[in-house]
């Protein structure tokens, strides 16, 4: 079915929150009963689009949970599961030709714009200092991330974020135009994609010249700031994390309160937090280590206790990390002529189990562990591994029918 382009209200006043239009189109959503698609002739929710998490808010009285656009047309999901109307009521006010309000969630929406701006002045800083382009752009409720072209070192990237908060603090308009065809041709901005049709150009002077379909601030001031939270080397180049404005407070807010917490801890102030933390892991370790050590003389012991007048070997044995327990299958292999299992962890978790054997299909142990007590795990004849929840009495009955 052909349909008419969904006119954008947001293109016209992104900061504008209640609008009313006509459904032209409505049906149950495919995946979930308890929803339908909506599309209207013109809607302020902007769709998941150019990177970007959809807008939410309610429509005819239903909260939206997806926003979708597909040739020009923009589709809403609505959750009729969550409105205050009644079940009768439902049919008839959402079908085509009924006049329905709508409103946007307006702090998701300016927080989505407080991030997308800030990105575009990031970008654009990056672009005019090292030439390299933004090939990837994420941005959901918790995270944006962006993926440059060339990799870009640490302290660059400390002067990209505090270029982009100067920038910030001058509270500069950003400007929205669309230019012509010939205007567009002599005109230098970035574009991850080739647009046909009518291009939107967001401005950020002196910072950044992008085509962008996403709604923006009004100028640089309302972004707050712009925080770089984490990168890393990504496909040769490097992905950046950032924050901006109420999302980046928010942040800093739960660092702040694990470092209160933290200092709270140690009895200690923040700059000494870090030394603190690194003296009792290697604390830790050392205590790991002579814990190891003696667990292994124990395993040791124990392993020289088993019976030698039989077939096969079984221990139970809890805090014993895979690979020691794998070495004492490897080596008790070599003394028995039938299974080796060993079975690490205690009644109240479960057990992690390794099985081996010179001369017997391990996997018929695994399989009567599986069928009995619903285990997981497999692997070679000569040896198994897996997991299950049971008891040690449990697996023992098991144990001793199979073997």
């Amino acid at each position: 079915m052909s349909m008419t382009e969904t006119i954008k209200l947001y293109d016209r006043d992104a900061y504008a929150t209640e609008f009313e239009a006509d459904i032209i189109f409505c049906e149950p959503n495919k995946a979930n009963d308890k929803r339908f698609d909506i599309i209207l002739n013109q809607t302020l929710f902007f769709p998941e689009e150019g990177g970007q998490s959809p807008d939410m808010g309610i429509l005819g009285g239903y909260r939206v949970v997806d926003v979708q656009i597909k040739n020009g047309v923009i589709t809403h999901t609505v959750d009729t599961s969550a409105g205050d109307c009644c079940e009768v009521e439902k049919e008839a006010e959402l079908a085509a030709g009924v006049h329905v309000q709508g409103k946007i969630d307006w702090q998701h929406r300016f927080y989505n714009m407080q991030q997308h701006s800030g990105e575009h002045i990031f970008s654009g800083i990056v672009h005019s200092r090292f030439g390299f382009e933004n090939v990837g752009f994420h941005l959901s409720d918790s995270v944006v991330t962006m993926d440059f072209s060339g990799v870009i070192s640490p302290e660059d990237i400390a002067e990209v974020e505090h270029e982009v908060n100067v920038a910030i603090s001058k509270n500069i308009p950003i400007e929205v135009t669309y230019p012509s065809r010939d205007e567009l041709a002599q005109l230098e901005y970035r574009s991850k994609i080739e647009i046909e049709g009518q291009v939107r150009i967001v401005t950020v002077p002196g910072y950044d010249v992008c085509a962008c379909c996403a709604p923006h601030v009004k100028r640089t001031g309302e972004i707050g700031m712009l925080k770089v939270m984490n990168y890393q080397n990504y496909k040769g180049g490097v992905r950046v994390s950032i924050l901006c404005g109420f999302r980046a407070l928010e942040a800093f807010r739960q660092k702040c309160d694990i470092i209160s917490e933290l200092m709270g801890i140690f009895t200690t102030n923040q700059e000494a937090i870090v030394d603190n933390v690194t003296k009792l892991k290697a604390v830790n370790q050392s205590l790991k280590s002579e814990l190891g050590t003696a667990k292994a003389a124990l395993l040791d012991y124990k392993v020289a206790e088993l019976p030698t007048d039989t077939e096969n070997a079984v221990l139970f044995e809890g805090g014993i990390d895979t690979n020691t327990a794998r070495n004492c299958v490897n080596a008790l292999v070599e003394k028995y002529s039938g299974f080796s299992a060993f079975f690490m962890g205690n009644d109240e978790d479960g057990y992690s189990f390794i099985i081996g054997s010179k001369n017997a299909d391990c996997n018929t142990v695994a399989a009567a562990l599986r069928n009995k007590l619903g285990a997981r795990g497999g692997g070679k004849p000569v040896m198994v591994q897996g997991s299950v929840k049971a008891v040690k009495r449990e697996i023992e009955e098991v144990l001793k029918e199979v073997l």
